[in-house]
C-alpha cells in the first residue's frame, strides 16, 4: 500500500501471540501474528477488550498503522480458537445403516 497505509482506516486480522497482551484499564498492547509475521497494536478504545481476547484467540482490530510501525485500533474483536473449534470426530453422532430397513421388490 505504500505511503497509502498511514492515512487509511484499516482492519487487521490475526492471532494474539501468547504473552504478549498487556492490560491497562480499557487499553491494550499485544502482538497479532498472521503467515509468520507479527505486528504489533495498541489499543485504545472507550470499551476494554472483550473477555475471549486471550493468547492464541483470532482477533480483528480497527485502527490506522502508525509510522512507528505499529497499529494504532480504537475497535477489537476477538474469539477463543477453543470455544469455536469444531467438534472432535467421537462427539459427532454416529449414523448406522440399521437406522433404515432394507426395502424388498
Amino acid at each position: 500500500m505504500g505511503n497509502k497505509a498511514y492515512v487509511r482506516h484499516l482492519r487487521v486480522a490475526g492471532n494474539v501471540a501468547p504473552g504478549s497482551i498487556h492490560r491497562v484499564g480499557t487499553s491494550a498492547t499485544f502482538d497479532l501474528l498472521e503467515q509468520g509475521r507479527k505486528l504489533s497494536v495498541v489499543y485504545q478504545g472507550s470499551e476494554p477488550p472483550p473477555d475471549t481476547f486471550k493468547d492464541d484467540a483470532q482477533a480483528l482490530a480497527v485502527g490506522t498503522y502508525g509510522h512507528d510501525g505499529v497499529f494504532h485500533a480504537t475497535q477489537l474483536q476477538a474469539k477463543c480458537a477453543s470455544k469455536y473449534a469444531p467438534a472432535p470426530a467421537s462427539a459427532t453422532p454416529a449414523t448406522t445403516a440399521a437406522a433404515t430397513p432394507p426395502t424388498t421388490r
